[in-house]
């Protein structure tokens, strides 16, 4: 949704205890970082464990105890970078000088149109993903969810019934959330930039 996002350092890794005399040489989310690149960059199927160990620096047994496996890594990963998207979503509302403009300020911010043809990692992980595997498809459901939740506020507090402010919040959402595809497919910014212009008429009061 956003472009690239540092991970904060409050992220929660799977952590076996290292043993006493020996710390970890390693910041867990620096390397998740580095992860995170890779699987945005590959995919989550074609990046392999030597990809990783490779591009992280980190031996098996030291990947292992941070990670647990390479899905721990990639699920870290999309969690850390949702989380990050969420708060830059929170902070373009806060920042709006009323909620309307704050509607238009995180819809702005999960389109992002000018991010490049290789789209957003949560959505791209989602597509990849998510149709079999069970424990992604409920985490990218809760995290749109607050999205929306965020939105559908918004819209209450510049006067719209709530379960209107609901539905326009989803069509909304939906929107933004395609123009992700219209610039992972080539089309031009300009373009997708007159599309989402239509989001204008949603926010208008019946």
């Amino acid at each position: 949704m956003y472009g690239m996002l540092p991970i904060a350092a409050s992220v929660h890794l799977q952590k076996t205890p290292v043993a006493a005399g020996r710390p970890r040489q390693f910041l867990p989310e620096t390397v998740l970082q580095t992860a995170l690149e890779l699987f945005w960059r590959k995919g989550f199927e074609a990046t392999s464990l030597d990809d990783l160990l490779g591009a992280m620096r980190l031996s098996r047994s030291s990947f292992y105890g941070c990670f647990g496996s390479k899905q721990g890594v990639f699920t870290a990963a999309v969690h850390a970078y949702a989380d990050e998207c969420f708060t830059t979503f929170s902070a373009a509302a806060e920042a709006a000088p009323d909620p309307l403009a704050a509607v238009r300020a995180v819809l702005a911010a999960v389109a992002d149109v000018d991010g490049g043809t290789r789209g957003c990692f949560f959505v791209n992980s989602v597509t990849e993903l998510a149709p079999h595997d069970v424990e992604l498809t409920a985490y990218s459901q809760g995290h749109i969810a607050r999205v929306a939740a965020l939105v559908t506020d918004l819209l209450v507090r510049a006067g719209f019934a709530p379960q209107l402010a609901q539905d326009r919040a989803g069509a909304a959402l939906a929107l933004a959330m395609g123009a992700i595809t219209l610039r992972k497919a080539g089309i031009p910014a300009a373009r997708i930039k007159m599309l989402l212009d239509q989001a204008q008429m949603l926010l208008a009061l019946p």
